[in-house]
């Protein structure tokens, strides 16, 4: 199995390289892509270095060119799957269809990836991107069990590709409207889920309050971690009750669940975290490295702890051991 590793960064591309990684996804530092945070992703100039830099070095850079583009403003994700061909990306990863048939009609020759952004997940809908743009690959939403993953594989001709560390997400990906509501910025069409711009923090009562677009998320007492509000993973007071109505503040970490993925036929295991540092990318990637060498060479794959990088200091293996029905 493929191991695909975020960079946020040039730096952080080179981290990743160096830890391990088989295969890099990033970036233009535009609205294109779904982490369009200040501060982050590439130029043009840097993803053409980054990606002669992965390929001397043996690895693949796969670019995210996966946000849904506005009315009136297609070229600028026509010029993103022009640029970045143009610059030797192995692989773009895009969610919108007009981008996609765009892609698959210029570049004919060019390797498409579905983003998990479109929201993927049965077989005759990855029947329908294979076949209408020739897709190779669908990133899968993190809303599937690892035998409901195995049983896409068998109906399918397309190459999977799975998270396995970092962020989760309430929704499926690619349905969230929950930060356009608060911010009127939206992850799907504006590339930024709760928006740094929108955030503010005070005190009151002695305790900290995080607040997005003027909605109140959390409230922090004396020595508690002030975690960064999104709207999914705040408390709220209700009716029934306080606390984490939507989803608690914790990382996928599915480490323990890499021989069921590959014995379902995944081809590919992504890590989340362009928005990471590079301590984070380096300690993830050489993690996930040593845990497929060891399955490779037939040694029990060895988990370590990676609380200290997941978020809120807490994992779960989320979907991939379903528990309800």
């Amino acid at each position: 199995m493929e191991l695909i590793c975020p960079a946020g960064t040039p730096a952080s591309l080179e981290a990743a390289v160096e830890a391990g990684a088989d295969a890099i996804y990033c970036g233009f530092r535009d609205e294109t892509n779904a982490r369009n945070f200040p501060g982050l992703n590439f130029s043009r100039e840097e993803l053409r270095k980054g990606i002669a830099f992965a390929h001397r070095h043996g690895v693949k850079v796969l670019v995210a060119i996966n946000t849904f583009a506005r009315a009136g403003s297609f070229g600028l994700w026509q010029s993103a799957v022009d640029d970045a061909a143009a610059a030797g990306a192995d692989a773009l990863i895009l969610a919108d269809l007009a981008t996609l048939a765009y892609a698959a009609r210029r570049h004919p020759a060019q390797r498409l990836h579905v983003s998990v952004q479109a929201g993927v997940a049965n077989p005759d809908a990855i029947r329908f991107y294979a076949e209408s743009f020739g897709a190779r690959r669908v990133v899968l939403p993190r809303v599937l069990s690892v035998m409901e993953i195995a049983s896409i594989v068998r109906e399918s001709a397309c190459e999977t590709e799975v998270f396995v560390f970092g962020g989760l997400c309430v929704m499926e990906e690619g349905r969230c409207s929950l930060s356009s509501y608060a911010t009127g910025q939206s992850p799907n069409m504006n590339g930024v889920c709760s928006p740094a711009s929108h955030v503010a923090y005070s005190e009151r009562d002695g305790r900290i309050q995080s607040t997005l677009g003027g909605f109140t998320i959390n409230s922090f007492g004396k020595g508690e971690p002030a975690g960064y509000p999104t709207l999914c993973k705040g408390r709220f007071a209700t009716p029934k009750g306080s606390g984490y109505i939507f989803e608690e503040p914790v990382s996928l970490d599915a480490a323990v669940m890499l021989p069921a993925l590959r014995d379902a036929g995944v081809t590919a295991l992504k890590i989340e975290g362009r928005q990471r540092g590079r301590a984070y990318i380096a300690g993830v990637v050489r993690s996930f490295r040593d845990i497929l060498t060891g399955l490779e060479e037939g040694r029990s794959a060895r988990t370590p702890s990676l609380a200290a990088l997941a978020e809120g200091q807490a994992s779960t293996v989320g979907a991939y051991r379903k528990g309800w029905r």
